[in-house]
């Protein structure tokens, strides 16, 4: 800190002069950047932001310290930066490289904010508004919608390091917390998307920025028969009585919009701005889902397919798929989602396909073609099968065993003449010889009595089992080895099963048998003595209950996990690429609204789902692109990977624009300067930039601190999320014109460079 100097001011000078002072005072070069602070009652440091306010609305008091703090040459000020940061290397105080090719470290899942402000600094006249302090006499401290000028003096600070070229990264610690204060959703350090942070940035840069001190009342006005340009023009020059800022100069657009009530006819035109376009991708009539085949064959390993089904799909049209593979008919299939060893849901043929995720496991088993899950048919009764285990429960004496669920569970079809346990026994060991090994006569005698000492209890009596419901869980269930999960989705029962069972042979060779219910868990209290056998009307679930000792003589565990794909697995579904000028299109296509979302027709009176068009009318300097990458069903979230295949240079937007000035056709032109990427998918997803630099007309790669040059054919790719085009002629304006024996000057974005002068970090 200098020495320091004496000044008097009458309350009504403004902060401004007093900041004018100090600069003659202590002698500070017409181009460094100055601000004030001063010195409260408690002994910290306030700053002085609006220096347009006078003396006496600062509050400041004769004999008050105020400081003057003068911006580095890196950009940053000094009260900014941590202690930590001056220990900085030798080596990083002398750098000096290109401006704007400086990374931005990543804090903690900040890729996504750390994309958009790329592309945003790589916006030439923002920058340029930035780097010449244009801002400082348009910052709006008393705008109620604004933040009080600090998102854009937090973007400032972080635009004049960036482009010092004194910095390799820098970190953007500030302006996150900044972000977080006015807009809650970005505290913390979740992950977010860069186009929802681009639109806060934006709106909170222009109300901060805002020309407009108060805002007046503006009444919409209908077209009413006028002509559109009349129409639009009022449109336009309305919004620029409430919203005049630099955001608005470069980025704001207006739509037309027109609306046709299918009752009257009525038709109603406004004309609305925007900031930015969200264009929609076609959406793919064909989805691809990966399955796996059980056949009734027992020597036959499970097969893995990929099936390309409709999108809009149901669980028929994925067995007819399966079919064409197969060759076994679609009647004799049934699809089933498998979850931690159990069935979740066992899907009817009419259900949707929605309802299924890529991720979830879908087994499709082969039945016999009668087979039929009416309890009151003639027909086989399928039957859905668990394999568990018994296994020692943490108990204070060992005294009870817990069961736990393991291997893929079965759907087994049994002929309702043979439905007793004996019989059971014997199919279900059929079903299973490809990893179960049958005992020899020596090892069944042994086994039989081993067995049966062994399950003596645990056997259920022949008698009577009435329903068992989940909530009531039995000594079985409570065990922390009965193998159901806390917390997890619970199981879908939808299949009933036989109403009566004859009595239950006692003598079992490897496994017992047990009714359980659709989590694979049985309530012993639920077992009573009767004559007539075991009634499971509500349970047509079945358990293989093993001992541990005869699961590990018998039971081959690597032969039942293994599996086989079928060829159809390496087939890979092209994706045809989407042109831009095609999701352009389909978003300036008429559509019908939705019941949720009607208009009210002022004709009519009443709500109508009329039918909507969107056409361009204005275009921005700069037109920011937002492919809609991210789809939002009832049931799925999905990320759209096609690729969109957009021009690099000369986007014509002539055929879209309604309002055509044919003397300027450049207006309607757009080169590429940023694209902001998204690699991954919903829940794991990684943010990166491609811009180009406004003074070399290079193109690099922004993945956080990192910083690499790159050629221009490697910007379009399946990531790209959201694209700033610049318009041409204010391209031609903003680029100063070169000396013709000044062979340094820097080409157009939309131009590619002269690698002999390039200088690269």
């Amino acid at each position: 800190m200098g020495t320091p100097h004496s000044a008097q001011f009458s309350q009504i000078d403004s902060i401004d002069l007093v900041l004018r002072t100090a600069r003659e005072k202590f002698l500070v070069r017409p181009e460094k950047e100055t601000r004030l602070w001063v010195k409260n009652s408690q002994g910290s440091f306030e700053r002085l932001c609006n220096t347009r306010v006078t003396v006496l609305d600062a509050a400041l008091k004769s004999g008050q310290l105020v400081v003057m703090e003068i911006r580095s040459k890196d950009g940053a000020w000094p009260s900014a930066q941590p202690q930590a940061g001056n220990n900085a290397s030798k080596e990083d105080e002398d750098f000096q490289g290109q401006p704007g090719i400086c990374g931005l470290t990543n804090l903690g899942n900040t890729c996504f904010m750390n994309s958009a402000l790329q592309c945003l600094s790589n916006v030439p006249q923002l920058t340029e508004y930035f780097l010449k302090n244009r801002y400082l006499e348009e910052l709006n401290f008393c705008n109620p919608l604004g933040m009080k000028g600090e998102i854009a003096e937090a973007y400032a600070d972080l635009v004049k390091q960036a482009w010092s070229g004194n910095h390799r990264s820098i970190v953007p610690r500030v302006f996150k917390t900044k972000v977080g204060h006015f807009a809650s959703q970005f505290l913390g350090y979740q992950q977010h998307d860069s186009q929802e942070l681009l639109s806060f940035l934006l709106d909170g840069l222009h109300e901060d920025l805002n020309r407009i001190k108060k805002k007046e009342y503006v009444e919409l006005c209908d077209a009413a028969g006028r002509p559109d340009h009349e129409v639009a023009q009022e449109a336009w020059q309305n919004h620029k009585r409430r919203n005049d800022s630099v955001i608005v100069d470069t980025f704001h657009g207006l739509f037309k919009s027109t609306l046709v009530c299918p009752d009257c006819g009525n038709v109603s035109v406004t004309f609305d701005p925007f900031c930015y376009l969200s264009v929609p991708l076609p959406v793919r009539h064909k989805r691809v889902m990966e399955v796996f085949f059980v056949s009734m064959d027992p020597r036959r390993k499970p097969e893995q397919h990929r099936l390309v089904v409709p999108q809009k799909g149901k669980i028929s049209d994925l067995c007819v798929a399966l079919a064409k593979h197969t060759g076994v008919s679609p009647e004799r299939m049934m699809v089933a989602d498998v979850f931690s060893h159990r069935f979740y849901k066992i899907y009817q043929l009419e259900e949707s396909l929605s309802g299924i995720l890529d991720r979830d496991d879908i087994f499709i088993y082969e039945v016999s073609g009668r087979s039929a899950i009416c309890e009151n048919s003639r027909e086989d009764v399928v039957l859905p099968i668990y394999l568990r285990e018994r296994t020692p429960a943490r108990d204070y004496n060992n005294s009870y065993y817990g069961l736990m669920l393991f291997g893929h569970p079965l759907l087994v079809s049994v002929p309702r003449d043979r439905l007793s346990w004996d019989s059971l026994y014997h199919i279900l060991l059929y079903r299973l010889s490809r990893y179960v090994t049958r005992p020899s006569l020596d090892d069944e005698d042994d086994g039989n009595e081993k067995a049966n000492m062994a399950a003596k209890d645990s056997i259920p009596k022949p008698g009577h089992l009435a329903a068992c419901s989940s909530q009531n869980l039995g000594p079985e269930q409570a065990g922390p080895s009965s193998g159901v999960p806390g917390g997890r989705r619970a199981p879908v029962n939808n299949s009933p099963g036989p109403s009566h069972w004859p009595p239950r042979a006692r003598r079992k060779h490897l496994f017992t048998l047990q009714t359980v219910n659709s989590n694979g868990t049985s309530d012993r209290s639920n077992f009573n003595e009767d004559t007539h056998g075991v009634s499971s009307s509500s349970q047509p679930y079945i358990a293989i209950d093993w001992e541990p000792e005869m699961k590990k003589r018998y039971y081959n565990e690597v032969e039942a996990e293994g599996y086989v794909k079928h060829d159809c697995v390496g087939y890979v579904l092209k994706k045809a690429p989407v042109r831009l000028r095609e999701c352009i299109e389909l978003f300036t296509n008429m559509e019908t609204l939705e019941k949720e979302n009607p208009w009210f027709c002022p004709s009519c009176k009443q709500p109508q789902l009329a039918t909507k068009k969107l056409d361009l009318w204005k275009l921005p300097e700069t037109l920011i692109i937002h492919l809609k990458r991210f789809s939002y069903s009832r049931f799925s979230r999905e990320k759209l990977d096609t690729l969109v295949e957009f021009p690099l240079r000369d986007l014509d937007f002539s055929e879209f624009v309604k309002a055509q000035n044919e003397s300027a056709s450049e207006v309607y032109k757009y080169d590429l300067i940023a694209v902001s990427n998204h690699y991954g998918g919903l829940r794991d997803g990684h943010y990166t930039a491609f811009a180009c630099n406004k003074d070399s007309g290079q193109w690099h790669y922004f993945d956080d601190s990192t910083v690499l040059p790159v050629n221009e054919n490697e910007i379009e790719s399946k990531a790209a999320y959201v694209l700033f085009y610049q318009r041409q002629d204010v391209a031609r304006r903003a680029q100063p014109q070169p000396d013709s024996s000044d062979p340094l000057a820097p080409p157009a974005c939309g131009q590619p460079p002269n690698s002999e002068f390039m200088d690269v970090n």
